[in-house]
């Protein structure tokens, strides 16, 4: 029983170690496709922050995929930059 226990538990590691990476994954590209927009509209981390109602270090937490960002701050991120959330959503797997 405690070799079955042990099994169980290694996979359950697994399983969690690769969602883990696929979600560290999905927040870079998240995270990459956010930065590439801003850019494009010429905007400061501080400048987009502040139209959104977040704090600077946030909208730097979100572009170095450190931080998951809610589905309310996608939406306002693409509200701002003037394009849909799909664009940001784009790529992701």
């Amino acid at each position: 029983i405690l070799r079955l226990n042990i099994s169980l538990f290694s996979c359950n590691m697994i399983v969690n170690n690769h969602n883990n990476f696929m979600k560290s994954e999905r927040n870079l590209v998240l995270a990459s496709n956010i930065k590439a927009e801003r850019a494009r509209k010429n905007l400061t981390q501080f400048q987009l922050a502040e139209l959104i109602g977040v704090s600077e270090s946030t909208i730097g937490f979100i572009e170095r995929g450190l931080q998951t960002p809610s589905v309310f701050i996608v939406f306002d991120i693409a509200k701002v930059l003037e394009i849909s959330i799909l664009d940001l959503l784009k790529n992701l797997k």
